[in-house]
């Protein structure tokens, strides 16, 4: 299993990697344009669409789970059924949000706090990464379902695709054009429609496809279980989204120099969150094969694996973070003030992802297992019960040293719930799934 293992993770992980280094570049090309406001801008813009698209993450995370076990189980023509459903909810949610798009842009700045340059360029930004709805969310769909079925070189190809149209057109619209803000958003939303062209022509040349069967589709029972199971996913994402909205939110009402620091630093973190959940998709896609299979000794070993692979990416991610950090963050800005309070609050990054990390490893194996229900209950209370009020008192003592403190509990209270929960999971009593 560990060959298996292995091998999966490395593939998740070149994928994964590149698109938040694509984060990075975008930001070094914002950060290094002589007004700030237009980096601080799109960082208020992202938080909008982390809103409208990850919480539909469901697509994705639901996807790979349901179709792991129905590879497990040997159903292949279920596998293909799971992602014709997914395309279509991700069809109809897609031409909700591009209908809705006025109202969730006021109503999404209207609660946003940033100064006015600030708002208007976020707006450049959101105005035009919009369009790209449709093929962000069939994306999902489709990434789910190839990482359920162990095929994570089709991923791979994907992002590297969207990746590098997304450098290149970064480069000529913000650079080259001088659309900064309205750039950015604009070559995010060509790129996601190369990867979904890319992730169709791969589907494409899959053998054994089954057509649509509508009447299998809208199976009753089957729709049942996947909108429950997505139910408790998307709340969970929305807690999760909300707790970094939240973050970023009370940066912003610090200042904007302070929202530019953390903002770097949450890219950073990101970069760390992704190299990660490479190996996290790994334990997803497994997870999800044993529990079809009913291989319960092999999900014991998944467990422990998954948890020493996310640690082990978590301590050398930071090794080569605090090498050299003022060099680190300076190639991401020229403005020495930002660079000055991000190096002040860096250190924080150390509890945050080595908790981190097993809260994303656990992640994992909760999807892959489908145990949506566990996964909104942890992080409910990590949200409610543990973020917010340390955020609040950040807040309030003006104080963004309190606002990481806060990220670092929630954290933690998610790696100490999922972790009490996987041992009723991993035990003797009923299988999970």
């Amino acid at each position: 299993m560990t060959g298996r293992y292995l091998r999966l993770t490395w593939i998740n992980i070149l994928s994964n990697v590149t698109v938040p280094l694509v984060g990075l570049v975008d930001t070094a090309m914002l950060g290094h344009l002589p007004d700030i406001r237009f980096l601080a801008g799109v960082a208020l813009g992202t938080i909008l669409f982390d809103y409208i698209y990850w919480t539909f993450g469901f697509l994705r995370m639901g996807t790979t789970g349901t179709t792991a076990q129905a590879i497990g189980r040997g159903e292949p023509a279920e596998a293909y059924l799971v992602l014709y459903r997914s395309l279509a909810l991700a069809g109809l949610i897609a031409g909700a949000i591009l209908v809705l798009q006025w109202p969730l842009r006021e109503a999404g700045f209207l609660l946003l706090s940033g100064e006015p340059g600030v708002e208007q360029a976020g707006r450049a930004y959101f105005n035009a990464r919009i369009w790209g709805a449709p093929a962000t969310l069939c994306n999902f769909a489709l990434i789910g379902w190839f990482l359920g079925r162990e095929q994570s070189r089709q991923v791979l190809a994907m992002t590297v695709v969207a990746n590098i149209a997304n450098i290149v057109l970064n480069y000529i619209f913000i650079m080259q054009m001088g659309l900064a803000a309205f750039g950015a958003g604009l070559a995010t939303m060509i790129a996601q429609y190369s990867m979904l062209a890319t992730g169709a022509a791969l589907f494409l040349a899959q053998s054994g496809r089954i057509p649509w069967r509508m009447g299998e589709i809208l199976h009753r029972e089957k729709l049942v279980s996947l909108l429950l199971l997505n139910r408790d996913i998307l709340v969970r994402t929305f807690c999760l989204i909300t707790s970094f909205a939240i973050f970023a939110n009370f940066s912003s009402i610090l200042g904007t120099a302070v929202l530019a620091a953390n903002s770097i630093l949450l890219r950073l973190l990101l970069v760390a969150s992704f190299l990660i959940d490479g190996a996290a998709f790994a334990s997803e896609s497994l997870a999800g094969v044993f529990v079809g299979a009913r291989n319960r000794a092999a999900l014991r070993r998944l467990f422990r694996l998954s948890l020493m692979v996310g640690e082990g990416f978590a301590l050398l991610f930071l090794a080569v973070i605090f090498a050299r950090p003022r060099a680190m963050l300076g190639l991401l800005t020229s403005h020495e003030e930002v660079v000055d309070m991000a190096m002040a609050w860096a250190p924080w990054l150390i509890p945050v992802l080595l908790f981190g990390a097993l809260a994303y490893m656990y992640d994992g194996l909760f999807l892959g297992m489908t145990e949506g229900r566990r996964l909104r209950n942890s992080m409910l209370f990590s949200t409610l019960c543990v973020f917010l009020p340390v955020a609040a008192l950040g807040l309030a003592l003006d104080s963004s040293p309190l606002l990481w403190a806060g990220l670092t509990a929630f954290m933690a209270a998610r790696a100490v719930t999922l972790g009490w929960m996987s041992r009723s999971l991993v035990g003797n009593g009923t299988f999970p799934g």
